[in-house]
């Protein structure tokens, strides 16, 4: 009897010995693929950082371009850029949490809402350029916005909407039931449990999809390519009408049509606006954490 136990001591150790060892094996494993991942990342953002920073200075950043775009700086592109981004969030961000909260909180289960969200889906893996001739085709020729920033921005804005309304859709959903059955049974509205409730506390998830939609826009060029960006401007735009100087088009531009171009200037537009989507998503895991420290569950 002491002997069977004995074995069956001895089987047990030896099975949690292995499975231990299979799944340090498997730590490994996915230890080996992020760092494999994330190594050619952190290569390429030291390496634009060494090319580009010598190359950053108070001239380069706020002055116009010069000497055929050999020399100056790329202050008309660094504000084209802003403005695109500020008019993008002003048209696609109301639109699309509206959108979702519709989709989230009131749209009845059925198959057309499931069509909607395959759609949304499937929009947001379309290439960009598709966008670009989607903008030229309606906001460009058929409403006669003409190449603006306008143009651009509700280009962009349409890009944009699907992941915004993704992103805000599931950050609705997140937010247990239990708050909304309580809210409602205290007398509340539907609306005033989704106003009050529901997205305070879906914040955090909201704020990371819109981040991360105006970072794709922020660093997209073949969307504006057809419809607001500009090879040179003397001067800044003057209204939402005229066409504009943005930090992607710009790098492009200068690395590929521009003979003589020193290497300098392309890794410190290179650089700049890479310092600009990195500083969105700094902003919003800023604004992440600090919303989920006050979230409730």
């Amino acid at each position: 009897m002491a002997t069977q136990q004995s074995l069956t001591t001895k089987r047990l150790v030896t099975g949690s010995s292995r499975r231990n060892g299979v799944q340090r094996l498997g730590f490994a494993f996915l230890t080996l693929i992020a760092v494999l991942t994330v190594l050619p990342i952190l290569f390429v953002v030291a390496y634009i950082f060494l090319q580009g920073f010598q190359t950053l200075s108070f001239e380069f950043l706020f002055a116009f371009p010069s000497n055929g775009m050999r020399s100056g700086g790329i202050w008309p592109a660094i504000l084209g850029t802003v403005y695109l981004t500020f008019f993008t969030t002003l048209f696609a961000v109301p639109v699309g949490i509206a959108a979702a909260i519709y989709l989230a909180e009131y749209a009845p289960d059925n198959n057309a809402t499931r069509v909607i969200r395959i759609a949304i889906i499937n929009l947001a893996g379309i290439p960009s350029i598709v966008y670009g001739l989607f903008g030229l085709g309606i906001f460009v020729l058929f409403f006669s916005l003409g190449t603006s920033i306008l143009s651009a921005s509700l280009t962009l804005a349409i890009m944009t909407l699907p992941v915004v309304i993704s992103t805000t859709e599931e950050a609705l959903r997140s937010v247990p039931q239990e708050f909304r059955v309580v809210s409602i049974s205290l007398g509340a509205t539907k609306w005033q449990t989704v106003q009050r409730i529901v997205l305070p506390q879906s914040l955090p998830g909201i704020l990371t999809g819109v981040i991360l939609g105006l970072e794709r826009a922020a660093g997209e060029t073949a969307p504006i390519l057809f419809t607001g960006a500009a090879f040179y401007l003397p001067t800044l735009p003057g209204s939402p009408l005229d066409a504009t100087m943005a930090l992607p088009y710009h790098l492009y531009v200068i690395s590929t049509q521009v003979p003589g171009m020193p290497v300098g200037i392309q890794y410190g537009t290179a650089l700049v606006l890479l310092i600009l989507v990195l500083g969105l998503n700094l902003l919003a895991t800023i604004i992440r954490s600090r919303a989920r420290a006050r979230r409730q569950w």
